[in-house]
C-alpha cells in the first residue's frame, strides 16, 4: 500500500518518517516533492569501470540556472534529508519535469527500509534543459511492509552527506 500525503504528514508529526526540511507546500495527494541540490557531479573518465573510483568533478548549478546537455549523466542530490521507519522509500521523477525530457533516476528509484541520507539522482536529460537549484525536481512516496523486517545498514550509501558516486567498486573488496 502507498502512503496518501495525509499519511505521510502524520508519520513525519509521529517521527516515523523525516523530510528535513518539511514544507507543508511540496505535500501531494500520496508523495512529497523534493528539490534539486545547487552541487552536480559529473564523471571525468572516458570509459567508467565498475571495480574501480571513477574520477569526477563537482559543478555548482549558479542561481540564474544551468543547462544540462543530453548524453552526459550528471548526478545531483536532494535538498531534503530523508530517514525512514518502516516504510520502503521511492523515488520518482515529476511529470512535469518528464514533460520537459528531464529524467531523475536510470534506475536506482528504490530506497530500502530504513535508508537515512539524501537522494543523488541519476540526471539525464533528453534535449538541452535548464534546470535551477532548489526547483522541486522528484517525488518520495513510501509503501508498507508486509512481514517481518530488517533496516537497511549498509555502509556504502547511509547516512551520506552529499552526492554519492558509484560505489560498486566495493563490492569487488
Amino acid at each position: 500500500m502507498i502512503l496518501s500525503g495525509l499519511k505521510i504528514r502524520e508519520e513525519v508529526e509521529s517521527g516515523k518518517i523525516q523530510i528535513d526540511p518539511f514544507s507543508e507546500k511540496q505535500l501531494n495527494p500520496n508523495s512529497y516533492n523534493l528539490r534539486l541540490h545547487d552541487e552536480l557531479l559529473v564523471y571525468t573518465e572516458p570509459v567508467l569501470d565498475v571495480k574501480k573510483a571513477n574520477a569526477y568533478e563537482i559543478l555548482r548549478i549558479p542561481e540564474e540556472g544551468m543547462v544540462l546537455e543530453p548524453g552526459v549523466l550528471y548526478l545531483g542530490r536532494t535538498v531534503e534529508f530523508t530517514r525512514t521507519d518502516g516504510f520502503v522509500p521511492m523515488l520518482e521523477g515529476r511529470s512535469s519535469m518528464g514533460r520537459l525530457g528531464l529524467c531523475v533516476h536510470v534506475t536506482a528509484g528504490f530506497g530500502d527500509v530504513g535508508f537515512a541520507g539524501y537522494w543523488t539522482l541519476e540526471i539525464h536529460a533528453i534535449m538541452p534543459i535548464r534546470v535551477y537549484p532548489g526547483m522541486e525536481i522528484c517525488q518520495i512516496y513510501y509503501h508498507t511492509v508486509e512481514g517481518d523486517f530488517q533496516n537497511y545498514v549498509s555502509g556504502k550509501y547511509q547516512n551520506n552527506s552529499g552526492i554519492q558516486p558509484s560505489l560498486s567498486w566495493k563490492d569487488f573488496e
